[in-house]
């Protein structure tokens, strides 16, 4: 995990070609990549959705999972974390704690992921490592702790120094730094290596009592005992190992799969899984082993041309076989393991059986959810599932042709399904059928899925604000509906007196008429009369709410009155109040929260200021500042892009509906003429 374009797809490839699974490895620039396998990942040069992956080193099984970095799909990270026992968190050696390094930090505190560190991109000018060292340990609150140093700088980079060997590896270019050569350290390097290598074993010593006393008796520690501690105080999360390379050019990866190896946990080193029962009551322990009841959590939902939808879950114990039947229980329905498939990015492995610790993709499974728990029908748990960020921008969309309306409303389905942080409403108020989802970004690569996947074609605009109507003065109205056409007529006679409405309620009816003047079965249909005359308000066709309507007069014919006329006499009734009563429009008024580091706070109030925004509060948090406010809808339209360039993208935000208000009469009348306009 990291900041975009820190080097996690690159590094990936390079321990996929050291490991063997790959021949030559792929390149993110070139399209390459085999962890980027979407076409527009290839196309863009980014990393969009995470990609799994199984190697071994050393004997010893690694599943990977590629992140994005962007923030637009910071849920991928997220689901991510939540299933893996260990991460490598990489850094730029130049750009150091990038702001989407702090998001994925804050990430795998928040599911006590142990985590090593890589500065990436040694060779790059501008590289330093002790610059990104004080970066981790200030901007990150972490403990960061160097078990390598840079052998050369920028262009001279050739490899490592390992600090607790006391070794340099250096790497042959010929075999794209497949071959390396451990030598002694340069002599010049001898004081740097003592200096940082004086700090590791104090650092060490203090966590373990028996290396303390060691290492005040003046004995020797040696490399063994360096690294069991360190491993222990690693998957603690009391130290961050810290290592450096250069992906691109070859050099440090595969001391960062000896780091992996070393120092983050198996997933016997975890403790066991906790849940609760079905009725929520007790906890429920499973320990990592295969002999223990199967249970095993899903974390992504995919589809795919060949197999049709594909489950991805980790299993944290016991085991599952192809043909066995287990128990979703978050929804209490049993599903059947009809395939079982190791997958490598978009490649695919059949297998028979998957254990504890591993992750493998499930085909079959009918009603399944991203976080839902799939467990043995004898010994029912319920995992904690995850918790994704709500949706930040929106988009109107609709087919282009009536032959993609049904493909549209399955695709959407799918994508939904995917994708826990893509939603689709449909917007009463407008009809529109609304797309949200965490940035412009994320909505642009919907868009094309939606074409190259689905081959359905769509037209996009910005979501129309859903504007509302109200009175501000009571009025009178009175509305008569004649017709006299040969034989039978229509007669219908309404008059009305309506007022603004003190608890704001959509509307209230009182019939205060006497009961000769207007029959009691020509009530209702002068009620529905008035309600859908007040669904298409008189100013700009919005809907009206907020008023009180009291039926105070009228008059019938025996013969000729209906309930059409009373219904069509009651409408125009309203509207002739209405007219007369100071209509006004209302705007949907959102609650707004945004977080933005102190040295932004000042661009980010200007421009909320100029967004007609009212600000309530700032207060502290955790270092930066946190300011609520309320604002107009109509004005957040590009906000998530704006507030991202504004804080260079390390500030974020949430908003929710508040109430709705009375627009400011000069943008009320560019509205209403705009609309009538049109």
């Amino acid at each position: 995990m990291a900041h975009i374009d820190a080097g996690k797809t690159t590094t990936t490839e390079r321990i996929l070609y050291y490991t063997g699974i790959v021949h030559r490895p792929g390149e993110v620039d070139e399209g390459t990549a085999t962890m980027d396998w979407m076409e527009q990942e290839q196309e863009r040069g980014i990393t969009i959705t995470s990609a799994a992956t199984t190697c071994f080193w050393k004997s010893r099984r690694i599943n990977i999972i590629d992140t994005p970095g962007h923030v637009d799909f910071t849920a991928e990270v997220e689901r991510s974390l939540r299933v893996l026992d260990g991460a490598i968190i990489i850094f730029c050696a130049v750009g150091g704690v990038e702001p989407q390094s702090e998001t994925v930090w804050r990430q795998a505190d928040r599911y006590l992921v142990p985590r090593i560190a890589f500065v990436n991109k040694m060779d790059r000018i501008g590289a330093n490592f002790p610059r990104v060292i004080t970066m981790i340990r200030e901007k990150l609150g972490a403990n960061p702790m160097p078990i390598q140093i840079p052998l050369g700088k920028e262009e001279s980079f050739i490899g490592v120094i390992d600090l607790i060997t006391r070794k340099a590896i250096t790497y042959e270019n010929e075999s794209l730094g497949a071959r390396y050569i451990i030598s002694d350290p340069p002599p010049e390097y001898i004081p740097e290596i003592e200096k940082y290598r004086s700090k590791l074993i104090e650092t060490v010593v203090e966590h373990d009592e028996k290396l303390l006393e060691k290492y005040i008796k003046g004995d020797e520690i040696n490399p063994p005992e360096i690294k069991r501690v360190l491993r222990q105080a690693t998957i603690q999360g009391s130290l961050v190992p810290v290592l450096c390379g250069a992906a691109f050019k070859n050099k440090g990866v595969q001391p960062l799969l000896d780091a992996v190896v070393d120092f983050l946990p198996s997933p016997v080193d975890m403790p066991p899984i906790r849940g609760v029962s079905l009725d929520g009551k007790r906890i429920e322990n499973r320990p990592p082993s295969d002999d223990a009841p199967f249970c095993a959590l899903v974390f992504k939902i995919m589809s795919d041309s060949y197999v049709g939808q594909l489950t991805f879950i980790r299993v944290y114990s016991g085991s599952l076989q192809v043909g066995s039947t287990v128990l979703n229980s978050n929804r209490l329905s049993h599903e059947r393991i009809n395939r079982l498939l190791k997958m490598h990015a978009d490649k695919r492995e059949d297998i028979k059986n998957i254990y504890a610790g591993e992750i493998a993709a499930v085909v079959g499974l009918k009603k399944i959810n991203t976080g839902d728990t799939i467990c043995d029908k004898s010994a029912p748990i319920v995992l904690e599932s995850m918790q994704f960020p709500p949706p930040v921008i929106s988009a109107a969309i609709e087919p282009k042709t009536t032959a993609d309306q049904e493909k549209l409303g399955q695709a959407l389905s799918r994508l939904m399904d995917e994708d826990p942080t893509f939603k689709v409403h449909l917007d009463p108020e407008t009809g529109q059928r609304i797309i949200s989802g965490m940035g412009e970004l994320h909505l642009d690569i919907i868009m094309e899925r939606l074409v190259r996947e689905f081959g359905v074609y769509v037209k996009a605009g910005k979501p129309q604000v859903a504007y509302k109507e109200t009175i501000k003065v009571p009025a009178e109205g009175e509305g008569r509906y004649i017709k006299q056409t040969g034989g039978r007529g229509q007669y219908g006679h309404v008059k009305v007196r309506i007022e603004p409405h003190l608890s704001k309620k959509r509307f209230e009816f009182v019939n205060k008429a006497s009961g000769n003047t207007i029959p009691k079965e020509f009530i209702e249909p002068i009620k529905k009369g008035i309600q859908e005359a007040m669904s298409y308000g008189i100013l700009a066709g919005y809907e009206m709410e907020g008023i009180k309507i009291i039926l105070i007069d009228g008059s019938y014919h025996p013969v000729d009155s209906s309930e059409i006329a009373f219904k069509i006499a009651a409408s125009l009734a309203f509207k002739k109040a209405a007219k007369k009563a100071k209509p006004v429009l209302l705007e949907p008024i959102m609650k707004l929260e945004v977080v933005v580091p102190k040295e932004h706070l000042g661009d980010v109030l200007n421009d909320l200021n100029a967004r007609r925004a009212k600000i309530e509060q700032i207060e502290v948090r955790d270092g930066t500042q946190v300011i609520r406010a309320i604002v107009p809808l109509s004005e957040m339209f590009g906000y998530a892009t704006d507030l991202r360039s504004l804080s260079q993208g390390r500030a974020n935000y949430s908003m929710e509906f508040l109430l709705y208000q009375e627009t400011p009469r000069h943008i009320s009348q560019e509205i209403v003429s705009r609309i009538r306009g049109l």
